[in-house]
């Protein structure tokens, strides 16, 4: 098996298929607790002989268990690591793609069966896959202390010493560290729209891509408040050492009863109706200001920019139910009030959906507020802004005897990575994939791997007249902007750092 060296030692994977070998929980940096937690990362210690990295690492503290991926365990907190798939084990320059997975900023890794990388990396690429800090351990607010003080965005980063450790090692695995993508989805999307206005992380990657990027940014204001909720729910004092005092396995359990206590509360504003404690904070350091600001000055024209979203996003959260039940028009004028979204909107939208109940009205407003609409923002600032942006949509959907496939929140990402046959995935896609879903995939994974080497991923930009998007279905056509006409209802929304 083939021997890699990097700058802190010799590792060794396996083959993952015969042309790919898959290097799997390299640690990118030291373990972020004792002495390092709530600190920026620190550099992980160097080792002597052969690492065998046949295993994912450790993932972060969190109370989710997903389908397919492990639990976490407090007996082992080297959680920065990074996975590797490469087909040129022993030579070459590819481009290389590295995966910010999502999960609410509070769950999920990189070892879920959908991110496997052997498909992207048959396509061509090295495949990098990596583990951040969630939840407090990333996202929490500790205050300053005397002479002390604690950085916000620590998940953010972890994400930027993964890429540092990239530039520095990716060519001993066949990568260009020259050619760099940084992709994502949902939260790990909104991730890497962080990372395009970081000075931080400024020339570590050149590419980007983005599916479904969650739209919120809070203020210090906000993010102090929470740590408080959290603390009193810890039963600790919210400051430096007593929240160090709180194990992470406490934290975890007093932010999962803070976000069940504004699930309870119908009175308890935006946050009742998804309530995601943590995001990146907009601490006039680490990130100086919200992506799509960024975006509108030109602070990200250098980097080119793929987005795509699934146009019934919201129906996943609804179907776990993480989201809260809106079925009356009081509750949904409640939830307009609450998000203090434009006159108009909601009628426009009943409008275009004249049959569907008030439920699935709320799921098609909350799917664009969140994701659908940010995205075409996304595209659009940083087109207008003189960058080069490609815009695209989920929608493959399909009819069953006993359901309807739709073209929800996550379901787009086993295909982009061709991992459709995982039978943990079945829910995500509806079922048994078809000979039309794998080829649907392999015009999916065609088109990332052409962006991450190329810049362009096969179709037209967006441009000041025209947002042309592509249409992954079963027929795969382009399209021009959105035919219902939804996009002109948002003509007036702002979209603000979401208040709690």
């Amino acid at each position: 098996m083939n021997i890699f060296k990097t700058r802190n030692g010799s590792v060794r994977g396996r083959r993952a298929a015969p042309d790919v070998v898959a290097v799997l929980g390299i640690p990118y940096a030291a373990a972020p607790f004792g002495a390092n937690r709530f600190r920026e990362p620190r550099p992980a210690p160097a080792w002597t002989g052969v690492r065998n990295c046949t295993d994912f690492g450790a993932i972060a503290p969190q109370s989710a268990q997903l389908p397919g991926a492990p639990a976490w365990s407090p007996d082992n907190n080297d959680i920065l690591t990074v996975n590797i798939w490469t087909p040129v084990p022993d030579g070459g320059c590819l481009p290389v793609l590295v995966w910010i997975h999502g999960g609410a900023y509070t769950f999920g890794s990189s070892a879920q069966p959908d991110f496997d990388g052997t498909a992207l990396a048959r396509a061509g690429l090295v495949v990098v896959t990596l583990n951040y800090r969630l939840g407090f351990e990333g996202f929490g607010h500790v205050p300053a202390a005397e002479g002390t003080s604690y950085p916000d965005n620590r998940g953010l980063l972890d994400q930027v010493a993964a890429l540092h450790w990239v530039r520095e090692n990716i060519a001993a695995f066949g990568g260009d560290p020259g050619n760099v993508t940084v992709a994502g989805q949902s939260s790990g999307a909104a991730s890497v729209a962080c990372l395009m206005v970081m000075d931080r992380a400024r020339g570590l990657f050149h590419r980007a891509i983005t599916h479904s990027a969650a739209s919120p940014c809070y203020t210090l204001e906000i993010a102090a408040a929470t740590t408080r909720e959290v603390a009193a729910a810890a039963g600790c004092p919210a400051t430096p050492d007593g929240l160090a005092s709180a194990t992470p396995q406490a934290l975890v359990t007093a932010s999962d009863q803070v976000v069940d206590d504004y699930r309870r509360d119908p009175a308890s504003g935006t946050r009742h109706y998804d309530p995601s404690l943590y995001a990146p904070v907009l601490d006039g350091d680490i990130l100086p200001t919200d992506p799509l600001t960024g975006m509108a000055t030109g602070a990200t024209r250098g980097v080119d920019l793929l987005v795509c979203h699934t146009t019934e996003e919201y129906w996943l959260l609804d179907a776990v139910g993480s989201s809260a039940k809106i079925t009356t028009d009081e509750q949904l004028d409640l939830f307009v009030r609450d998000f203090d979204l434009p006159d108009g909107l909601v009628p426009g939208y009943r409008a275009a959906m004249p049959h569907a109940p008030v439920l699935d009205v709320y799921l098609a407003v909350f799917s664009d507020l969140l994701f659908g609409e940010y995205s075409n923002r996304l595209a659009e600032l940083h087109a207008q802004a003189g960058g080069r942006a490609f815009l695209s949509r989920f929608d493959r959907r399909r009819s069953r005897p006993d359901a309807i496939v739709r073209a929800w929140h996550c379901a787009d990402i086993p295909f982009a990575f061709g991992n459709l046959d995982a039978e943990c995935l079945a829910f995500l896609i509806g079922g048994t994939p078809t000979p039309t879903d794998h080829q649907l995939s392999r015009r999916m994974v065609r088109a990332w791997a052409d962006f991450a080497a190329t810049g362009d991923p096969g179709w037209p930009p967006v441009s000041d007249s025209t947002t042309h998007a592509r249409v992954w279905n079963s027929e795969d056509d382009p399209a021009v902007d959105n035919p219902t006409g939804i996009r002109a209802l948002w003509a007036k929304a702002e979209f603000p750092v979401l208040r709690p």
